[in-house]
């Protein structure tokens, strides 16, 4: 082989690797990584406290555990996929979704639009080895997302942050209704946090993204109500959270202290909201909070019930 061929054999070798690079960076946007991440974290916790509950072992549960994780990420990545094809049009106008395959062309609507059906129906097979549980709340949260948020709500109404928090918040309920039947505080209230969680987060999101989502014509309460309405109902929502750890005794005192710790320090992040006038940088402290906030306490449930590990 002579240099023009080697230097042409390498030549292919790096554009493979940057094809696949490229195509891994598409489907992370494609999948919305960090956010399916961050969804699958409540499954878990759900299943946990479900075990603790029960005072059941994981080992027991473990086939029930990976078709529970694996069914669940799939469904919410049907989902996700499915709401990069249908909002094509004004992810191209926002500068910080411009880099999805969907805008760019790199992967067609068409494919797009297979691939979410197809990730939904082989999480939806997964399911069918848990629970009906399980599977009626993934149903929930993907219908709500897929149809009443993406396809009705998002652009038209303010309430659509409400409708978009439901299908986030039913991710614990799965996990718990993959063990034990739903109708326990627990998961009632893993359900309330989160539900409530996502509406300051999501709120401090629309104010970082204001003149994006303007431009857009996504109907979030900033765009339509202003700022200052925008803070007040952050602070109403962070302080409906002070009240849920307590429902959660059964998880130790050490945990209700620190939850309340979080929720207090947050409260004090909105009431100083009200009286800034850099909007921007309030905004970003919310929304930084409140990413750290819900992943510590997640994160400490499992960590404070540790002993169900058998």
């Amino acid at each position: 082989m002579n240099i023009k061929n080697i230097k042409s054999a390498v030549s292919s070798q790096k554009n493979v690797r940057t094809n696949d690079k490229n195509l891994l960076v598409d489907l992370k946007l494609l999948l919305k990584g960090p956010v399916l991440i961050a969804n699958v974290l409540p499954v878990f916790t759900g299943f946990w406290l479900a075990l603790f509950v029960s005072n059941a072992s994981f080992y027991e549960y473990f086939d029930v555990f990976v078709f529970t994780i694996i069914g669940s990420t799939l469904v919410m990545a049907g989902a996700l996929v499915l709401n990069n094809w249908y909002d094509a049009d004004i992810d191209a106008i926002m500068s910080r979704t411009k880099q999805r395959p969907t805008v760019t062309g790199n992967i067609s609507l068409k494919t797009v639009l297979i691939i979410g059906i197809t990730l939904t129906l082989l999480g939806f097979l997964f399911l069918f080895f848990t629970t009906v549980g399980a599977i009626f709340y993934a149903f929930i949260g993907w219908f709500t997302y897929v149809f009443l948020y993406t396809m009705w709500s998002k652009r038209k109404y303010t309430l659509n942050t409400v409708v978009g928090s439901v299908s986030g918040a039913v991710t614990p309920l799965i996990g718990w209704a993959a063990i034990a039947p739903s109708n326990h505080i627990i998961p009632i209230i893993l359900f309330s946090i989160l539900f409530i969680w996502q509406m300051p987060h999501t709120f401090a999101i629309a104010m970082r993204k204001y003149e994006e989502y303007k431009a857009a014509g996504v109907a979030m309460l900033p765009v339509v109500r202003g700022f200052k309405m925008t803070k007040r109902q952050i602070l109403v929502y962070v302080a409906c959270l002070l009240p849920l750890p307590f429902y959660l005794h059964e998880l130790g005192i050490v945990f209700v202290a620190i939850a309340t710790v979080l929720n207090l320090t947050w409260l004090g992040i909105s009431v100083y909201g009200l009286f800034t006038k850099d909007d921007q940088k309030y905004a970003y402290v919310s929304f930084l909070y409140s990413v750290n906030y819900i992943s510590i306490l997640y994160v400490f449930m499992i960590l404070v019930t540790m002993p169900v590990f058998k």
